[in-house]
């Protein structure tokens, strides 16, 4: 991979924006060696959610078919029941939806990100107080 570095009359051209830190909470549960739920097997649902499509949704997410359906069957294997309902191909080509338990995960995942940024807003602020502006 090739980058180029910024020449010296460019750091002295324009100021530096001050960077806001970007503070995300990454809940995994893990369940044996596989990762159950976490954050990319949400961002997957939300996404099939929007898409209708497992392909569909791999290809928004930057990610191959082949990952996202290895990652949706684990889901759904780890699941009591099932997070999302597909159909097979055909002349409408098929799709992926999510069912009531793909859509408590989401919301339920969602909301414990949202509460612990809540309460540990403080904390945050503190510690992002620490970095180099």
């Amino acid at each position: 991979m090739f980058f180029s570095l910024p020449s010296v009359s460019d750091a002295t051209d324009t100021p530096a924006a001050p960077r806001t830190p970007d503070v995300r909470f990454r809940l995994r549960i893990r369940q044996g060696e596989h990762i159950a739920i976490g954050p990319g097997k949400v961002a997957l649902l939300e996404a099939i959610q929007e898409h209708g499509s497992i392909s569909a949704a791999a290809r928004s997410l930057g990610m191959s078919y082949r990952r996202a359906w290895l990652l949706i069957d684990e889901l759904n294997h780890a699941l009591a029941s099932p997070a999302t309902s597909s159909e097979q191909g055909g002349q409408r080509g098929g799709g992926s939806a999510l069912t009531p338990v793909g859509e408590a995960l989401i919301r339920l995942y969602r909301s414990i990100e949202q509460e612990a940024h809540r309460a540990c807003a403080d904390r945050i602020d503190a510690l992002t107080a620490l970095l180099k502006p």
